[in-house]
């Protein structure tokens, strides 16, 4: 199967009313459960991996293996570079062949948000590829600091949407990164409101710890892609813990990858492109 375009998923999501899997990942272990997983259910996903990971996992070396894996796969595969915040990193993925790249600018005041996100687009539409923009504060960054929920307005995200064009847009509902200290309380009654005046999808993050009727709920007001990071890093982690040597480990990363993916799968609805 060739390497996909993120919007093109997000489209045949749509038509089929499911979102897709996007999946973050640092290693290769993590990258080929992911992949193994949607080969298994036959439904396409996104591999992604976010800036503040690279550190750990630099881009030319991760980013590299993403899209071979997905240019391998027997399902279709985007590779999305998340939550870029700096322009260069946002450029180098485009420059490797990332399908889709997401553009941060939701600690920015609106307008410097939109503006930078045309900027972006700009930039990404000579490679095809598709951008990702984030609007309101979502609790907590992707790095794990602790920072309050502001839930995006009706009123901005509709304007946000009119004057970038962006391809698919993060909206605040009070969802959070990583681990939740409780219940999440998410204000679906914003994504209906948007989905009632525009149809560009939306996407959830911090999917973690959401309930998989809450994720149902998401799906039905408009949301056409999924992140799942700390539910993979977390279950990564403890099997790594639990091995007795270097390729036990291995395998048991990546079969923990795969479960985690999976399950998701299942709930998001698995479909083929076929």
């Amino acid at each position: 199967m060739p390497l996909c375009n993120m919007t093109d998923l997000m489209r045949a999501a749509e038509e089929r009313s499911k979102a897709v899997g996007a999946f973050s990942v640092s290693s290769l272990e993590m990258i080929r459960g992911t992949v193994r997983a949607a080969e298994e259910m036959n439904t396409p996903v996104i591999l992604q991996v976010a800036q503040v990971r690279l550190p750990h996992a630099p881009l030319y070396l991760l980013g590299s293996a993403m899209l071979t894996a997905a240019r391998h796969a027997r399902v279709p595969v985007a590779v999305h570079l998340d939550h870029g915040v700096a322009l260069p990193c946002i450029r180098e993925a485009l420059e490797m062949g990332f399908t889709s790249v997401m553009f941060d600018g939701s600690s920015l005041p609106l307008e410097e948000n939109m503006q930078t996100t045309r900027r972006v687009i700009a930039m990404a539409r000579p490679y095809g590829a598709s951008v990702e923009a984030e609007i309101g504060v979502i609790g907590k960054t992707e790095g794990g600091q602790e920072r309050a929920a502001v839930c995006a307005s009706v009123e901005d995200s509709l304007r946000f949407l009119k004057e970038t064009g962006v391809d698919a847009l993060a909206v605040a509902i009070g969802n959070a990164h990583g681990v939740y200290t409780g219940a999440p309380k998410l204000h679906f009654d914003i994504l209906a409101a948007i989905r009632r005046q525009d149809r560009t999808p939306l996407v959830l993050h911090g999917g973690t710890g959401i309930s998989d009727e809450d994720f149902r709920r998401c799906i039905e007001n408009g949301v056409r892609k999924i992140n799942i990071a700390t539910a993979a890093y977390g279950a990564v982690y403890e099997a790594a813990r639990n091995a007795s040597d270097y390729f036990h480990m291995s395998d048991r990363m990546e079969e923990a990858a795969c479960q985690v993916a999976k399950r998701h799968i299942g709930v998001f609805g698995a479909f083929s492109l076929s």
